[in-house]
């Protein structure tokens, strides 16, 4: 899928905004639980501070900003991810 494609499709918008929404979420709580893990996480206040933008900004959500985050911060987010889990369990 392109940019064009993404902007053009409410319901896949919707997808990936509420998985958005949940991976805030669960790093803000990791912040609270996990403080010094968290810290392991590049910027971390700014994926909450987007979550946030999401649940309550309806109105200002754009599509754009959205795509942007995909294809600039979402690939190393996940890397860090799975280096802190592979950490927590090295099996």
């Amino acid at each position: 899928m392109d940019a064009g494609q993404y902007i053009q499709d409410a319901l896949f918008q919707a997808a990936v905004e509420r998985k958005f929404e949940i991976i805030g979420e669960a790093l803000n709580q990791l912040a609270k639980t996990a403080p010094v893990m968290a810290a392991r996480i590049p910027e971390l206040p700014q994926i909450v501070a987007f979550r946030n933008q999401l649940i309550h900004g309806y109105a200002t959500v754009n599509a754009s900003t959205v795509w942007s985050v995909i294809q600039i911060s979402l690939q190393p987010l996940l890397s860090t991810a799975n280096l802190l889990l592979a950490e927590l369990d090295p099996a």
